[in-house]
């Protein structure tokens, strides 16, 4: 059994997995055992096929086609199925044995045959099971090279009506649509094999289209269908290879199809094709892809299509021209401009196209801080420390938070002038403050507390008001030397909570009467604390879960 254990499921699959695999053991039905593998199908949401795979001394594997299972995690469905076998560890070898036994028989059965007695057993499987009937008149079609029949056959297979309630095919329904649906990358392959390539290649168009035209109307949660979209565009990728198609016209459709929204369910790269493209092909490649972009220079396909090819060939001056073609207002496009120069060396040229994007910018306020950030580090590399001080500055005063704050001080402390820039940022805050802005108050509370003057802090709160998490830390960094003003915060601190409910709301109380202990403790009046606390636990005994949490933390009364 390859060392099943108990403690292996649990470990692959996580303490929750495990635990909830635990209820499904029930659900588990049909298993088969193999060399190596044991398969069977657990009824969860809906019915899913689970597959073990043991051998060895090492960790199981294992594969299920639940949501979670497809996202390659160890589900609990694949827990449940282990949970079986180790239930039947005693049993494993006969049944092993057995399956050998039924496969060996049911060869030799079918070998033994006569050609008439096996048509027949297939003819009358085909009469029962209608999907095998279709399968097998898909493989014959492509075998004898029907395209008619091939492709009314694909467009039967991408069909979503079926399945569609009210016209949209619902999530419990995906599996079975998208299992049909992928029997067309298989029938477009088989007529490839058969020699057809060429008409191959065009069906495999055709079903991009159709599968592009069905995603809309479907819950593809799981993803099911870009993984037949992927399909389909190995199959287009195998049937050109094979048909040698005319690079001119590869060109053109696969600019067309990069610019579609198709794309995103196929995820076909161009430059895939370059060897069959060949020099006059790549050509006109790009001759498309201009043209495209020319025509629509700010559509978000045609610009990533010009920068993919620029980039291949290593054009940075076509990058940036269509960068350029479309620049952001508040210089994002500036910056991505000066990484892509960086990139080739061009590091003068860098910082001419971020410095122009700074200067373009209507309004500093607005500007993408990536842009000030990549400025400012490339002044302070090339020894410009004054001019880092000066954007610093002038962002900060455009935008006033506590981070631009921050980034000025470093800068100027690089520049040895913080003092002298401090002075004039917490006058800038002090002004926001004076003209009855409460923004301006705050962040010059938090400026304050980031340099550690607390006694300044504790000030600017008591003057222009402070919200209640930074009056807390206030309290939390005051109460070793000034207990009686942290003490004044606390109490007003737990007045407010005290009005609330919750284990949230308990948790914060709770953190608050320690602060408060802790304050009587270092004035010497325990006693006030313990009479405080007796009367807050009568006033809020009807909590019950607070009554717990004041227990546990030692915060009980007379």
């Amino acid at each position: 059994m390859g060392g099943l254990t108990e403690a292996k499921l649990r470990a692959l699959a996580g303490e929750r997995s495990f635990e909830r695999g635990l209820a499904y053991t029930d659900e588990v039905s049909g298993v088969e055992f193999g060399d190596g593998w044991i398969r069977a199908s657990v009824r969860g949401t809906e019915r899913y096929e689970v597959e073990l795979l043991l051998g060895g001394r090492g960790m199981p594997a294992g594969m299920c086609d639940c949501p979670y299972g497809q996202e390659g995690n160890f589900c609990k469905h694949l827990v449940a199925l282990g949970l079986t076998v180790i239930a039947q560890e005693a049993d494993l070898p006969r049944l092993r044995n057995a399956a050998r036994d039924r496969t060996r028989g049911l060869d030799a059965w079918l070998t033994g045959m006569s050609r008439d007695d096996l048509l027949a057993l297939v003819r009358e499987e085909m009469a029962e099971d209608r999907n095998l009937r279709k399968r097998l008149e898909l493989r014959a079609a492509s075998a004898r090279g029907d395209v008619a029949r091939i492709r009314s056959r694909i467009s039967e297979l991408l069909d979503s009506g079926p399945f569609a309630r009210y016209g949209y095919v619902e999530y419990a329904d995906v599996h079975a649509y998208a299992d049909q649906a992928a029997q067309a990358v298989d029938a477009i392959r088989s007529l490839t094999a058969s020699g057809q390539a060429a008409d191959s290649m065009a069906l495999a168009r055709e079903a991009i289209g159709m599968l592009a035209a069905a995603v809309d109307n479907v819950d593809d949660s799981d993803g099911r269908l870009g993984e037949i979209g992927a399909g389909l565009a190995d199959a287009h990728h195998e049937a050109c290879r094979a048909a040698g198609p005319d690079p001119e016209e590869l060109a053109r459709w696969l600019v067309a199809h990069a610019l579609d929204d198709a794309a995103d369910l196929t995820d076909i790269d161009p430059l895939d094709y370059e060897d069959l493209l060949g020099g006059q092909g790549m050509a006109a490649l790009r001759r498309y892809a201009v043209e495209a972009w020319q025509a629509n220079r700010t559509g978000w396909a045609e610009k990533h299509l010009m920068q993919r090819l620029a980039k291949s060939g290593r054009d940075i001056d076509t990058v940036i021209a269509v960068h350029a073609a479309d620049l952001a207002p508040n210089g994002h496009t500036h910056l991505l401009i000066a990484r892509e120069l960086d990139a080739a060396d061009r590091t003068a040229d860098a910082l001419e196209w971020a410095e122009r994007g700074i200067r373009e910018t209507e309004d500093l306020a607005t500007v993408d801080t990536a842009l000030i950030d990549h400025v400012a580090d490339r002044y302070t590399r090339t020894g410009r420390p004054a001019d880092a001080v000066t954007l610093r500055r002038d962002h900060f005063a455009a935008r006033r938070t506590l981070l631009a704050y921050q980034q000025l001080r470093a800068a100027a402390r690089a520049a040895a002038c913080w003092p002298t820039e401090r002075e004039k940022a917490l006058a800038l805050l002090r002004d926001d403050a004076e003209r009855v802005d409460p923004r301006g108050g705050r962040v010059l509370v938090d400026s304050l507390l980031d340099d550690g003057d607390i006694d300044a802090a504790w000030r600017v709160a008591g003057e222009y008001g402070a919200h209640d998490g930074q009056w807390l830390t206030l309290a939390d960094r005051l109460r070793p030397t000034r207990p009686a003003d942290a003490l004044a915060v606390y109490l007003r601190l737990v007045t407010r909570l005290t009005r609330e409910t919750g284990n949230r709301a308990y948790e914060q109380l709770v953190s608050l009467l320690l602060g408060v202990r802790d304050c009587h403790r270092r004035l010497g009046t325990p006693d006030d604390f313990t009479a405080y606390i007796t009367d807050l636990r009568a006033a809020q005994k009807r909590k019950r879960n607070l009554m717990r949490l004041l227990d546990d933390h030692g915060l009980s009364g007379s």
